[in-house]
């Protein structure tokens, strides 16, 4: 259990109960269109080190009976004191124990296989993972841009991440194709921007496109 070290908490959200519908909103909008980049301002106050869309998602997604894996960079912020402090949510230190999982980076992501990939009869069940991007671009030529199929998706869309390696978005897509054989099971992922989110769910299929233009909405 976290020592919650006050000194490190600053405000949550300036209006908790309506800021909380927005930001859930915003989540479900962001799943139900992939590949939709969202905008989504917090409202709260952040602490360091913490990508203010994930944080603001965080705050508006857990409670009480959450279980929480933060992967090490967070865990050893002050973001890991502030969300405990304002959310009540367990921190686990296995992956495969978690509800949600906070991941400051692609570089920092563990295997997805390793979180819990829910049952057949309860897919609801899995992790959801929120990791932290640079953010978005609308050229293909100013980041790596994957094309998604699937559900919540008309035909084709593209999105465009900014400053990702080659070997990073290598093994997202890598790691994606296995958590698309998981299905009905499997994680959903949040990609979340400084103030921006896009949504994978687990249905969703994605490949390296060599050059489009990323969808804004």
């Amino acid at each position: 259990m976290l020592a919650i070290d006050l000194s490190k908490v600053v405000a949550g959200f300036n209006d908790p109960v309506h800021d909380s519908q927005r930001v859930f909103r915003d989540a479900l909008q962001a799943l139900s269109h992939p590949g939709n980049v969202v905008d989504l301002i917090p409202n709260a106050a952040i602490p360091d080190k913490a990508q203010p869309s994930a944080a603001a998602l965080l705050l508006a997604l857990l409670d009480a009976d959450s279980r929480l894996w933060l992967s090490p960079t967070i865990a050893a912020s002050d973001a890991a004191h502030w969300i405990v402090f304002h959310t009540n949510c367990t921190l686990v230190k296995h992956p495969s124990l978690a509800d949600f999982a906070w991941i400051h980076s692609l570089g920092e992501m563990p295997e997805l296989t390793g979180f819990n990939q829910g049952t057949d009869e309860y897919p609801e069940l899995s992790t959801t993972c929120l990791v932290n991007v640079a953010g978005f671009v609308n050229e293909s030529n100013s980041g790596q841009t994957i094309t998604l199929q699937g559900p919540g998706i008309l035909g084709t869309s593209q999105l465009c991440l900014n400053k990702i390696s080659d070997a990073h978005i290598e093994n997202l897509l890598i790691q994606w194709r296995t958590n698309n054989q998981q299905f009905p099971k499997g994680v959903d992922v949040f990609l979340c921007g400084s103030n921006q989110i896009a949504g994978l769910p687990r249905t969703t299929k994605l490949s390296l496109t060599e050059s489009t233009t990323s969808n804004k909405g």
